[in-house]
């Protein structure tokens, strides 16, 4: 659908892509983001310009930034111009189509997430400073989501299976010790195949999306894959890790089972008081995966 950046954007976007006044504008957001994204085909290509409802989703900047160090020219778009004050960014496009949308054959879907795997590796082993501050911010991030699952147990604990009580119950005793033997990293955040391209015709994968990238645990970026596509598609967790180029310690594979867990059972709590059948349905088939998967 064709469209128009407001006015202000409009007139900043402007000085930084040429062509504007024939540009063709689209209106690119994902439905449950909080960003705005437009795609905007100029004279000389293609861009994407992003609005952030605060200043703190500028950290898009800074996963730019990290993606430059950490892959190669091409698996990543590029920071063309930001604005901190107005909140947006101008950001190079990539050649591909988002992964979730694509109906792959198995072998093509598992060379995807073989790919997937080794850029994280890639990713995570690209080294960014953690000052004091932001290794505060990761322990309180941490122990907010084993409070949040004490609390989530306390109240609806008598709508979970005894094996899921006692799998949240772990969650909420185990989880912040577990954290703090675990590697940190710069992790992208939302790693999952909506933030993936995939150009079939070059056999060639990228990524995008970096308004969720900062400091934390490197395993919490295996949390999506872990909840929605390994417990019925293990072949694809062979793939990603094969890619990643290691298979999980024990404590990395536990910690990952109480991650996962705690997102399933905030589901559930946010579809029952918002009566939204699709979290519910959604928050149920997480627990009763991850009480399931080894730990």
């Amino acid at each position: 659908m064709t469209t128009s950046l407001p006015p202000d954007l409009h007139q900043w976007v402007t000085r930084h892509v040429a062509g504007m006044e024939t540009a063709a504008v689209a209106d690119a957001s994902w439905p449950r983001g909080d960003a705005r994204v437009w795609r905007v085909r100029a004279v000389h290509g293609e861009v994407f310009v992003k609005l952030y409802p605060s200043t703190e989703s500028m950290s898009e900047v800074k996963g730019c930034e990290h993606a430059a160090r950490a892959l190669a020219d091409t698996e990543a778009p590029h920071l063309l111009a930001s604005d901190p004050q107005g909140r947006a960014v101008v950001l190079s496009a990539l050649p591909g189509r988002v992964v979730r949308a694509l109906p792959l054959e198995q072998a093509e879907e598992q060379r995807v997430h073989r790919l997937a795997g080794n850029l994280l590796r890639r990713w995570h082993d690209t080294d960014e400073p953690i000052s004091d501050r932001e290794h505060q911010r990761i322990k309180e991030s941490v122990t907010a989501q084993a409070n949040e699952a004490a609390m989530i147990l306390e109240r609806l604990g008598d709508q979970l299976s005894p094996a899921e009580q006692d799998l949240v119950r772990d969650t909420a005793r185990y989880l912040p010790d577990l954290a703090q033997t675990l590697a940190l990293a710069y992790r992208h955040g939302d790693y999952s195949p909506r933030n993936w391209l995939w150009d079939a015709v070059a056999e060639h994968h990228a990524l995008i999306d970096f308004e969720e990238s900062a400091p934390g645990l490197a395993v919490e970026d295996l949390v999506w894959l872990c909840g929605a596509a390994w417990p019925t598609r293990p072949d694809l967790r062979d793939a990603f890790l094969t890619g990643y180029g290691r298979l999980l310690s024990s404590t990395e594979q536990r910690a990952l089972v109480l991650l996962t867990a705690r997102l399933g059972v905030s589901y559930l709590s946010t579809g029952l008081t918002k009566t939204d059948t699709v979290l519910i349905d959604r928050g149920g088939a997480v627990l009763e995966d991850m009480v399931r998967a080894p730990r």
